[in-house]
């Protein structure tokens, strides 16, 4: 009997490639421990990013892999997940509580962006995260209807807010504080200065990720956001239409400029299957939002399709991920959640939480 060697199962598990890493786990540190008793072996893989509806498909890959190496018996896969915070733009300081911050954004309005968040923010909840959700569209608040939430959020000390919640989401936006046919009627200045009051004066309970659905564009409020609030990754969400296509490519050209990391793009209503004979039809152009991928160096996260169902859910405030959760469009966007905070897990990690702060005092 050959004999087992940690150099060799290392070997063997560097051959599987994860599909949300596109890398080994070995290379990427995910495989934290290895235990050889004899021909029983022991592996612990910590992934970075939530995966809980991936843990058992992988333990059992992974553990078919071990055990087709000579000397192996029997092979335990245990796989969990820790998320880390990671780094965002320099200067700009971290908040607490909020690990890390996903800014989905488009370069113009309708292609789906605030419906893309809200269901990437649940799925990434339904993946094992902790979640909170900032609607930063001042002029055209959407969330609060989507989420189903009505009412104000509280203030225990008049100077805070308390997130509201729906489906394990914390969330805010101005929509919760203004009446819905209110329209508002504010300048560049003031917009910014709201934006920076949800953020910084809601009592979010320590997230993950704090998912930030953007007003179309590349205006004050991204301006600000990239200026002033630590974003760890972007996410651009556009439909294959040539013109979609043009202004998402200036949403993706400023974040870049900003040093902001564009984590990937989103392909919305990329298909259209009838509901009644199930014929396929590219009502806006085919392959769009992958030659836009490939053209500018971003990962591709996915691609939904062109569904009145994920309208009529996200209208009633129920969106698709919750009202469907084994559906296989609730599948195609928990995909896209695990790929995107994938792509964030390799990103540089933040380490100022772990280091004392050193003040010099002179007697």
């Amino acid at each position: 009997m050959a004999d087992v060697t940690q150099a060799r199962i290392e070997e063997q598990l560097a051959t599987y490639i994860d599909p949300y890493l596109e890398r080994d786990l070995v290379s990427t540190k995910c495989v934290k421990d290895i235990k050889i008793d004899g021909d029983q072996v022991e592996v612990s893989v910590v992934l970075g990013f939530p995966a809980k509806g991936y843990h058992d498909d992988l333990a059992a890959r992974l553990k078919a892999l071990l055990e087709s190496i000579e000397g192996i018996n029997s092979a335990t896969v245990n796989v969990s997940t820790k998320i880390a915070a990671h780094s965002a733009q320099k200067g700009v300081k971290h908040i607490e509580a909020i690990k890390n911050i996903i800014a989905v954004a488009s370069g113009k309005g309708g292609v789906g962006k605030s419906t893309t968040a809200v269901n990437l923010a649940l799925a990434l909840s339904a993946e094992g995260a902790n979640v909170g959700i900032l609607d930063a569209d001042i002029y055209g608040p959407s969330q609060p209807r989507m989420l189903g939430v009505n009412g104000k959020p509280e203030s225990t000390d008049g100077k805070t807010l308390e997130p509201m919640n729906s489906y394990h989401l914390q969330a805010m936006s101005i929509g919760f504080l203004v009446d819905e046919e209110t329209p508002m009627i504010w300048r560049g200045p003031m917009v910014t200065q709201a934006l920076q009051q949800l953020l910084n004066d809601t009592n979010w309970k320590e997230l993950d990720y704090l998912v930030i659905d953007l007003p179309p564009g590349t205006g004050d409020i991204q301006l600000t956001l990239a200026q002033q609030v630590p974003v760890s990754g972007a996410v651009i969400v556009t439909t294959p239409q040539d013109i979609a296509l043009l202004d998402a490519r200036k949403g993706l050209k400023m974040f870049e400029k900003v040093e902001v990391p564009v984590l990937g793009v989103i392909e919305n209503m990329s298909i259209h299957i009838c509901s009644e004979c199930g014929h396929e039809e590219y009502i806006f152009g085919r392959g769009g939002g992958e030659r836009m991928s490939e053209e500018n160096n971003a990962n591709f996260l996915g691609a939904l399709p062109l569904d009145k169902r994920i309208r009529e859910e996200t209208d009633s405030g129920k969106p698709t991920v919750v009202a469907e959760p084994d559906s296989r469009i609730s599948q195609i966007y928990r995909e896209i959640a695990r790929r995107t905070a994938a792509k964030l897990s390799l990103k540089t990690k933040d380490y100022a939480a772990r280091f004392p702060q050193i003040v010099i005092q002179n007697d």
